[in-house]
């Protein structure tokens, strides 16, 4: 059962990873799928990759759940392949976007403290 809109970014924490990576893909402009997966792989150096099966299913889950929605605005038709959608944050998926950065900013902080003494963060 998918959860939706409804209530605290909280509520959905801690996202899948595949989740969070799109989010973080898509915060600082609307992008299609390939896109996504392009950025993903830029920004974990290649480290992360998303599968197809992978990124649509999440992409379908985050419709659902508000945290995106499909963009009716296309680049220069020229420029473009119809057949793409372009995907944008909504208000709600930035929230949660927020929500999970700074729960995983706190375990960083507290990994620090743990695993490297000295390192404690001020």
């Amino acid at each position: 059962m998918a959860r939706t809109i409804e209530g605290d970014p909280e509520g959905l924490l801690p996202l899948p990873v595949a989740v969070f990576h799109i989010l973080v893909a898509l915060a600082d402009h609307e992008r299609h799928g390939y896109g996504i997966m392009q950025d993903v792989a830029a920004r974990t150096e290649g480290k992360m990759r998303l599968s197809p099966g992978t990124l649509y299913g999440s992409i379908k889950r985050m419709l659902e759940q508000g945290l995106i929605q499909e963009s009716d605005e296309r680049p220069d038709p020229a420029l473009d392949d119809e057949r793409r959608r372009y995907y944008r944050l909504t208000p709600f998926g930035r929230r949660v976007a927020g929500a999970e950065t700074e729960r995983l900013s706190k375990l960083v902080s507290q990994a620090l403290a743990s695993l490297l003494p000295g390192s404690r963060p001020a």
